[in-house]
């Protein structure tokens, strides 16, 4: 039994682990390669998350929905809704700088939690959407095969926000966060370029939304507050390193593991009385990680490594789109 008991829980961690894995991805397009400040993380989270839990679950007369359309369709769904919403939140916010775009973006996020807990007949408000499917809910193997699919999309997303990276479009994104009046100098059109990092980045954050509603299957709108959304997110891009994707997955794994790994401690060691402090003192203890970190290793604990220029190779860089 313990033996069971700990696979479950490390199918269970390394669920959640891929999860928020997805969204620091998502978040370093933005920050790590573009320079932008977004504090609306959680806005695009709880997007992709209602919008597939909204067309794939079964009828409910509570709320807005019941297609009960396939899951890949959901999770399409979920990708181009946070997209479109990104685009015309991007088109207002994108000449905003710094503190800023922070704020914007955090305000905007607030108002997209606070619209699904106020409109009852779009998400349930805060009773929330329950019954949300998964790939296979049935037999003694279905949170493995859950596992085995998230990781498959998690291996998927690094792959093309790797290639992004490398490629003359992520080359553009960087000189933008190093230097953008030298860019621009350049011929480079700025605006358009953090206008495309921004829908990709949060492209990406629906998607790991979605992920996020057929793993639970219930979502309310207490699911999506900064500290879940936004904050731990960006504890672990900035501890695994800014501008690194392979320290992003490194940063969502040993936050995660603090974050989750304090629940049992801080439970055994609180009184009965004062178990209702326990997740205040874990808030508490990643703040003091991350300041550790920044401490210690201010980039983070795989800094970003700039790709060199092959090897061998006589023909000119590839030109770089304008």
């Amino acid at each position: 039994m313990e033996l069971a008991g700990l696979i479950g829980y490390g199918i269970y961690f390394f669920s959640f682990v891929s999860i928020y894995a997805i969204l620091a991805l998502g978040l370093n397009v933005q920050w790590g390669m573009t320079g932008q400040i977004n504090i609306g993380i959680a806005g695009f989270f709880a997007i992709g998350a209602y919008t597939s839990a909204i067309l794939t679950a079964a009828g409910n007369p509570a709320h807005v929905g019941g297609f009960d359309l396939w899951i890949p369709i959901g999770m399409v769904a979920a990708v181009v809704t946070s997209g479109l919403v990104a685009l015309l939140i991007g088109l207002i916010t994108v000449n905003l700088r710094a503190d800023y775009l922070a704020i914007a973006t955090i305000g905007i996020a607030e108002i997209i939690r606070f619209g699904f807990t106020n409109e009852d007949w779009l998400a349930h408000g805060v009773r929330g959407i329950s019954a949300i499917p998964r790939p296979i809910t049935e037999g003694p193997n279905s949170n493995i095969v859950f596992l085995v699919v998230v990781l498959v999309c998690v291996a998927a997303v690094y792959f093309l926000v790797e290639r992004a990276y490398r490629s003359p479009w992520g080359r553009v994104l960087r000189a933008i966060r190093d230097n953008e009046d030298a860019t621009t100098a350049a011929g480079k059109n700025v605006m358009r370029f953090r206008l495309q990092a921004f829908v990709l980045g949060s492209c990406i954050m629906g998607f790991g939304g979605a992920l996020y509603a057929h793993f639970i299957g219930f979502i309310s709108p207490d699911a999506f507050i900064p500290v879940f959304g936004t904050f731990i997110v960006w504890v672990m891009l900035i501890a695994g390193g800014s501008g690194n994707n392979r320290g992003a997955l490194i940063g969502a794994i040993v936050v995660w593991a603090v974050w989750s790994g304090s629940e049992t401690v801080i439970s055994r060691i609180l009184p009965a009385d004062q178990a209702t402090q326990a997740g205040a003192l874990r808030v508490l203890l990643v703040g003091v990680l991350l300041q550790v970190v920044l401490l210690t290793r201010p980039q983070g604990i795989l800094p970003e490594r700039p790709p060199k220029p092959e090897r061998g190779s006589s023909r000119p860089p590839a030109s770089e789109p304008s």
